[in-house]
């Protein structure tokens, strides 16, 4: 019921932004698109912890990510093409009413609800869960618990410099002369990345552990941060890219995976909205916190700032976190 909610919060949003008379429709749609983020994209991901059990958590993570940011990845290269060739509107928007209604339709008619796999997931679970509110699994997640403080952390400052290179990147790369096209593949390249090496990634978290992949992933984030801001070459914005997307891959479904672990069956979907709550927090924060330092010092001062914290963020986890996979 929460996923076919979400996609009908999402329906309206393509054609406000089509038909937008002013700018508030604009940031009118975005909150829509918030709210549709949140409730369909947090779900698919619970239902499939839901499916797989504990040893397969990072598969069914990784399976879920690689759909959603390669389709982020396909849509930005081909959103920046028809947005060279015939304007930023109506064209590229079409994709997102195309989106949404399959959205709708699949959820509504083909998806069936996960409750009961998880009842059976805790009764064999073999260790009794006192009830506990949302206050306690807030607290336990954002700080109480190290590896759910780790963990939750990471995710907001991932998103940080997710956010970041979103309002960042664009700007910086036009300050160079590129053209909308080749930002649009730079753009692109990052979460295809991300999104196709998540199907690798996720498995991997189950066999190799959480923690090595994430600290690993969050300094390669940085390598590339730190790589697009020193340089003033596509060649090189491409392999900065590439890194990032490589980072953020390594990173993005072992987190969700270790948050799970580290939680009861009895109360993970709540911890698991709380790290969501911290992690998509780092869009909004990177996003203006990045504008801030851009209009303060440069463009290349924001990228280089928001580097060093991904890099600190890792090293928060190789202290902090505990091996949380059960192997």
């Amino acid at each position: 019921r929460v996923l076919v909610l979400g996609w009908l919060v999402g329906l309206p949003v393509p054609f406000m932004i089509i038909w937008a008379p002013s700018w508030g429709w604009v940031i009118a749609a975005n909150a829509l698109l918030g709210i549709n983020q949140g409730l369909a994209w947090s779900m698919t991901v619970i239902m499939k912890v839901d499916l797989v059990g504990p040893k397969s958590r990072g598969l069914a993570v990784g399976l879920n990510e690689f759909a959603g940011y390669l389709a982020v990845g396909v849509t930005a290269f081909l959103t920046g093409y028809l947005a060279s060739r015939y304007g930023l509107r109506p064209v590229p928007i079409y994709l997102g009413i195309g989106y949404a209604v399959i959205g709708a339709v699949l959820s509504i008619v083909l998806i069936r609800d996960t409750r009961d796999h998880l009842r059976l997931e805790a009764s064999a679970h073999g260790q009794q869960s006192v009830p506990i509110g949302f206050r306690e699994v807030f607290a336990l997640t954002s700080f109480r618990d190290r590896n759910l403080f780790a963990a939750s952390q990471a995710g907001l400052v991932n998103n940080l410099n997710d956010g970041m290179s979103w309002g960042i990147f664009p700007l910086f790369f036009a300050s160079f002369g590129l053209g909308v096209e080749r930002i649009g593949i730079l753009k692109a390249i990052y979460p295809a990345t991300w999104g196709i090496l998540q199907i690798v990634t996720g498995p991997l978290s189950d066999r190799w552990g959480r923690k090595g992949l994430i600290v690993a992933g969050m300094w390669i984030q940085a390598g590339g941060l730190f790589l697009t801001a020193a340089t003033s070459r596509f060649e090189w914005w491409l392999v900065g890219s590439l890194l990032l997307g490589l980072g953020t891959a390594m990173v993005y479904p072992s987190l969700i995976a270790a948050v799970s672990d580290a939680s009861h069956p009895s109360w993970r979907a709540r911890s698991l909205s709380v790290y969501r709550f911290w992690r998509d927090l780092g869009y909004a924060i990177g996003a203006l916190s990045a504008g801030l330092i851009a209009d303060r010092f440069g463009l290349s001062w924001a990228i280089t700032s928001i580097a060093a914290l991904t890099f600190l963020s890792g090293a928060i986890v190789a202290i902090a976190m505990q091996e949380t996979a059960k192997r």
